[in-house]
């Protein structure tokens, strides 16, 4: 293996990693947003209110995304295993 194979490869899982974690991150701050502005339209600035919501939107996008981030997944563990005769 040389250094730009494993640069490649890393590149691969960087991209890889923020493509799943992207849309649950992004329902958090949406959700964080919406939060504060209602927070700021009410006049209540309690900082704990917004945790709640956060996560339970976020473990709904996890639930409705799993089967596309195992898709994602998957895919690339597949091609890194049939690559490995080609990279050695």
């Amino acid at each position: 293996m040389d250094v730009d194979l494993a640069v490649e490869l890393s590149r691969d899982a960087v991209i890889l990693a923020l493509k799943i974690g992207a849309p649950i991150l992004v329902t958090a701050i949406v959700v964080g947003l919406v939060i504060s502005i209602m927070q700021a339209v009410t006049q209540v600035q309690d900082q704990t209110i917004s945790f709640v919501p956060k996560i339970v939107a976020m473990l709904l996008a996890g639930l409705f995304l799993l089967p596309w981030m195992l898709a994602q997944m998957v895919e690339y563990t597949t091609s890194l295993i049939a690559d490995i005769p080609r990279n050695l």
